[in-house]
């Protein structure tokens, strides 16, 4: 069965949200070496613009313009933080403060390309964050960022200690495989190795909340991915 890399949540004659699959890139690299959500939409629209992005690894709501005017108006609205982010992530360990904000610039790395780094010289970034549920060496966390950074979650949540699970960048990149939370696990005589519960970026756009240009507010949610979901569901069993 093919993979699905995308699927329409809601769209109207000005834009389109879309439920973006994690692996795929939102807009086409430089070299065009591999497929792009943007372009899968240019198929399916001949026209489509790009308002905002999310990470290769990123699950969750993107939202592109049909037409020029949509495109100058939500670009406008996100430069303008008008626009509600929700994010849902699985971090490790376990935060002293259950909620609170991360006030940190953030800047390119200087010697490591692609890389970016929080502390005082920077851009200024700021993310709100919220315990939602704790599983002994996980916990699951919402996120709101306030501004709209590369890598800003990510970067933000490494900085304070936590970072995403399964992050290659600001994390240790480790899969996350049963065994390592559930006592007395046993591999199936079936099975000659563990396969992980999850081995991508545990980060999910989970909702979008903004205003389009004749004034109609929209909500649009994605829900926890499968991949996510499974994790989750085997923590509450045994993570505790």
């Amino acid at each position: 069965m093919a993979k699905q890399f995308y699927e329409i949540i809601f769209e109207n004659e000005d834009f389109v949200a879309v439920n973006k699959a994690s692996g795929l890139l939102s807009i086409p690299a430089s070299d065009g070496s591999e497929p792009s959500l943007k372009e899968l939409l240019k198929k399916k629209y001949n026209s489509i613009f790009t308002v905002h992005r999310l990470d290769r690894e990123t699950s969750g709501v993107i939202v592109f313009a049909k037409n020029e005017k949509t495109h100058k108006f939500l670009s406008q609205e996100f430069e303008s933080r008008n626009v509600q982010k929700t994010y849902l992530g699985m971090v490790k360990g376990i935060l002293t403060e259950k909620k609170g904000s991360i006030d940190a610039p953030i800047a390119e790395h200087p010697t490591k390309r692609n890389i970016m780094i929080a502390g005082k010289k920077g851009k200024p970034s700021l993310t709100i964050y919220e315990v939602v549920e704790e599983f002994g060496s996980y916990s699951l966390v919402k996120f709101q960022i306030l501004t709209g950074r590369t890598h800003q979650i990510r970067v933000h949540m490494q900085y304070i200690g936590h970072p995403i699970v399964c992050d290659e960048l600001y994390g240790d990149g480790e899969p996350v495989f049963i065994s390592s939370f559930k006592k007395k696990f046993k591999l199936s005589k079936t099975d000659e190795a563990e396969k992980p519960l999850l081995s991508r970026l545990a980060l999910h756009s989970n909702m979008l909340s903004f205003k389009e240009a004749n004034g109609n507010v929209h909500t649009i949610e994605a829900p926890l991915p499968k991949d996510m979901k499974a994790l989750l569901q085997q923590l509450k069993k045994w993570g505790n």
